[in-house]
């Protein structure tokens, strides 16, 4: 299944900004910023990742439920979505 092309411009802009900021968190460290500084944008980094892959994944529940490729009702696979979730935590 494909997802949501609208929904995934929006996971990529979000990924777009995480590389933006990521790439800042390592200008930090070469410069030798202060710790609490660099932790701070790691985390900000870190929380925006999180949320794109919850994104990507709550996207692809939403689709399969409404929209499986087979043309039969939805299911879900729920170990398998437990499996995706967890990867993130």
């Amino acid at each position: 299944m494909e997802l949501d092309k609208d929904e995934m411009a929006k996971v990529s802009n979000r990924l777009k900004r995480a590389q933006g900021q990521l790439a800042a968190v390592v200008r930090m460290i070469d410069e030798g910023r202060d710790c609490e500084d660099v932790v701070t944008q790691l985390s900000a980094v870190s929380r925006a990742l999180d949320r794109a892959g919850f994104a990507i994944i709550a996207t692809g529940m939403r689709q399969c439920l409404t929209q499986p490729d087979d043309g039969e009702p939805g299911t879900l696979d729920v170990q398998k979505l437990e499996k995706l979730f967890l990867s993130l935590a």
